[in-house]
């Protein structure tokens, strides 16, 4: 009889995305749940992933009422059903789950870190943070950055004690480089969506995708990119994304932007990003805060040269001069600059492009990641039995 696993993430989008096929695969060796809020990517991700899930609600933002709730659900539901591990992903469900987890008795309590809020927070904000982290990790046995620069920071801001390794090169889940391959799009693919979306053969692409608001960068991006099309010609900004209105909003005037510009295309959320990579020239992902950008890896893949931001995670896939740019955070001078250099040096971008995909898979094969993390439970199972 397999022994019981829970991965919690505090929406079920996380699960789907950031998780594919990771649970599908640790479900031959563990009695595998999901445990999110209930939607359709929930389903999806049960129909997909061939596990069981279960649906309790949590909130992103702070939400005393409502947490103690979910806090309360995760208790019962732990304390019936007796997992061996249980293992979070995203703050929320990691504080829910490691206390939840150590009321219920739960031998092996893991959180992964995939990126950290407080570095970006100041005064009252960044205190409340800070403690919620200390406590998710005093509930934890174990705590797993996704990357050297989440390590760092949890170290720096004294947040655990407890050991911190970071899983193989890092990240959650590694790329499937048989998705993620530029050959699955031929030209006629290609030039049947570029014309879809008004981008014209010599277009220039550059290519955001995430969460359209103010903490990855797009404000910033929007004045370099204004700014750039000013002076090149033949230039397309193409935002794949949905906008979110709640939490952390953009500027009133850079939506007005994005909607009104005719050079700058939004598709919104995209459940596939592959046939956008592909026509695109390079991905520019200004973000403030990251733990290990899947996006980067992603684009990378699909043979992308990046401009990243020096955060944590990004600055640890993209190697500068080799696949891609490395500039400041909210600099959008530094954006306009790294712009014009990729895009006008085609020697230079010539290098970028040929390194980009090689890079990426020689590191974060998916399987590689997956039998890392598997082989980790093992290891922790292992201690957890001589305790007992």
């Amino acid at each position: 009889m397999k022994s019981i696993l829970f991965r919690t993430a505090t929406i079920p989008v996380s699960l789907n995305v950031l998780l594919k096929g990771q649970l599908q695969f640790l479900n031959e060796y563990y009695d595998v749940t999901a445990i999110s809020g209930k939607d359709e990517f929930l389903v999806e991700l049960k129909e997909r992933e061939k596990v069981r899930v279960f649906g309790i609600e949590m909130q992103r933002q702070i939400a005393p009422i409502k947490d103690l709730k979910s806090l309360w659900r995760l208790y019962r539901y732990f304390k019936k059903q007796k997992p061996l591990i249980v293992h979070s992903i995203t703050p929320k469900a990691g504080l829910l789950t490691m206390i939840a987890g150590k009321m219920a008795g739960v031998p092996i309590r893991i959180h992964t870190f995939t990126g950290l809020i407080f570095p970006s927070r100041k005064g009252f904000m960044q205190v409340l943070l800070i403690n919620m982290d200390k406590l998710l990790c005093y509930c934890a046995t174990d705590v797993y950055p996704e990357g050297k620069g989440v390590r760092n920071d949890l170290i720096n801001y004294k947040i655990t004690n407890k050991p911190l390794e970071v899983i193989g090169n890092g990240n959650v889940n590694g790329i499937d480089e048989n998705y993620f391959d530029p050959k699955l799009y031929n030209l006629d693919e290609k030039n049947e969506l570029r014309k879809k979306l008004g981008i014209f053969e010599d277009d220039f692409v550059f290519i955001f995708v995430g969460r359209l608001v103010r903490d990855k960068g797009i404000n910033e991006l929007i004045v370099a990119f204004l700014r750039f099309q000013s002076v090149r010609k033949n230039v397309k900004l193409l935002l794949v994304g949905p906008f979110e209105n709640d939490l952390d909003p953009l500027n009133i005037e850079t939506i007005k932007v994005i909607k009104e510009c005719n050079t700058i295309i939004t598709v919104g959320f995209q459940q596939d990003v592959r046939p956008y990579f592909a026509i695109s020239d390079v991905l520019v992902f200004p973000s403030h805060r990251e733990g290990f950008p899947n996006v980067v890896l992603q684009a990378g893949a699909m043979g992308l040269p990046c401009i990243v931001t020096n955060i944590n995670g990004s600055n640890e896939i993209i190697i500068e001069e080799e696949n891609g740019i490395i500039i400041p955070v909210k600099d959008e001078i530094a954006i306009f600059n790294a712009m014009t250099k990729i895009s006008t040096d085609k020697d230079y971008y010539s290098v970028l492009e040929t390194n980009a995909r090689s890079m990426i898979t020689s590191r974060y094969e998916q399987k590689i990641v997956w039998n890392a993390i598997l082989a980790q439970y093992k290891s922790l199972e292992k201690k957890c039995i001589k305790l007992f």
